[in-house]
């Protein structure tokens, strides 16, 4: 199934601390890849219970699909997604 791809207005923040050719980066894999394969990635445990994760270099993309639609709430470095 494909899915259309929302980000959450917090992105934006994320997205500045990458820098600009990672963030590019991060951005077409995002577009290209994930409402493909979003349904075989893996869940997440815990308080991230319900989200998923896609993993992009060293940076993760945490998301949750809701109907037909990926929904991106964190992308951040591999050592600090998973932090408040």
């Amino acid at each position: 199934m494909t899915y259309n791809v929302k980000f959450k207005k917090s992105i934006a923040k994320d997205l500045k601390k990458v820098g600009k050719p990672e963030a590019v980066r991060i951005l077409t894999k995002i577009v290209a890849e994930l409402p493909e394969i979003a349904d075989s990635l893996p869940g997440l445990k815990g308080k991230f219970a319900g989200l998923k994760k896609y993993r992009i270099g060293s940076y993760r993309i945490v998301f949750a699909i809701i109907k037909n639609t990926i929904v991106i709430t964190r992308i951040r470095h591999r050592k600090e997604v998973y932090r408040n």
